[in-house]
């Protein structure tokens, strides 16, 4: 069984099979499928009576699938991982893996919108069959509510500034492409950084029309309710936004970090963290591969 690598190379692979500590005849899931790498890892270390569940809403995924009586693939959001386990008869499993964010593929398939490299039309949807594109978001969405997301989003400390810009834009033309937004605020990119500032834009954007905040949470809401005690959650992820809740409901219980106690005092959260410290990608893995230079893998163990 080969890894496609021209789709999406797995980051921290050893490490995030170490973290779900397999058993041959375990049920497994892999929530963000892909290119299959993670996955095929996984499999590759099941008997005939382990189970492997695979999650992705994004169709082009599926033709990394494969046909097995021991394999399911999802075609859905991970947000809805709990329904869809009990439709395959799994009320509980072993271990779950998430690797956050945006696929190579997704990156490099110019048409989806997701790269500042080349001109295409703004869309950054991971499902192309529903909702919003970004370019529909912009032109609908009024100042305040652009304002909102560039800061909260793209953690922009001048969101008002970029908002009132995009909307004088559209005043005049569409945006509609990926560089149409690039020209909307070019003038505003900091010299030198505007690789970076871009990137903030388009991170922001992405994660309102696929809503990936809300879904991380019910992901590991229901995460806590299907692993068994004693189960592995392995989450891998890419910014500090999803890091921070990660982070937060892993140590305290919750996503604010506050911590939460019951009527008689006790400490209420269903995971023990396995390494209180991300684990990160080394030198010689950076190096290959860069998505995995901002890599940040937690692991974390169901409490019984």
């Amino acid at each position: 069984m080969k890894i496609n690598t021209a789709y999406h190379t797995p980051v921290m692979l050893a490490p995030c099979l170490e973290g779900l500590a397999l058993v041959s005849n375990g049920i497994y899931v892999d929530v963000t499928f892909g290119g299959g790498g993670h996955s095929k890892a996984i499999f590759s270390e099941l008997s005939e009576q382990g189970q492997l569940v695979v999650f992705d809403q994004d169709p082009d995924a599926q033709q990394n699938a494969w046909t097995a009586p021991n394999f399911h693939f999802v075609a859905a959001n991970f947000a809805f991982l709990r329904n869809h386990l009990r439709a395959l008869g799994h009320l509980q499993v072993d271990g779950i893996l998430a690797d956050l964010g945006v696929s190579s593929h997704q990156f490099d398939a110019a048409h989806r919108g997701f790269t500042i490299r080349e001109d295409a039309p703004l869309d950054m949807r991971m499902n192309r069959n529903s909702g919003k594109s970004v370019a529909a978001l912009i032109a609908e969405a009024d100042e305040q509510t652009l304002a909102n997301i560039l800061y909260q989003y793209g953690e922009l400390r001048n969101s008002r500034t970029l908002a009132a810009a995009l909307v004088r834009y559209r005043d005049n033309a569409p945006i509609a492409t990926t560089f149409d937004l690039i020209k909307a605020l070019e003038r505003f990119a900091p010299k030198f950084k505007d690789h970076k500032f871009y990137a903030q834009v388009f991170q922001a954007f992405r994660i309102e029309v696929n809503q990936e905040m809300q879904v991380l949470k019910d992901f590991l809401t229901q995460a806590a309710l299907v692993l068994k005690p004693g189960g592995r959650l392995v989450v891998m992820s890419y910014h500090s936004l999803e890091d921070r809740l990660v982070k937060n409901f892993l140590k305290r219980g919750s996503f604010s970090g506050e911590i939460e106690k019951d009527f008689f005092g006790n400490i209420q959260k269903p995971f023990t963290e396995i390494n209180r410290h991300p684990i990160v990608a080394g030198p010689e893995e950076c190096s290959l591969n860069s998505r995995a230079r901002s890599a940040k893998l937690r692991i974390a163990v169901k409490n019984g």
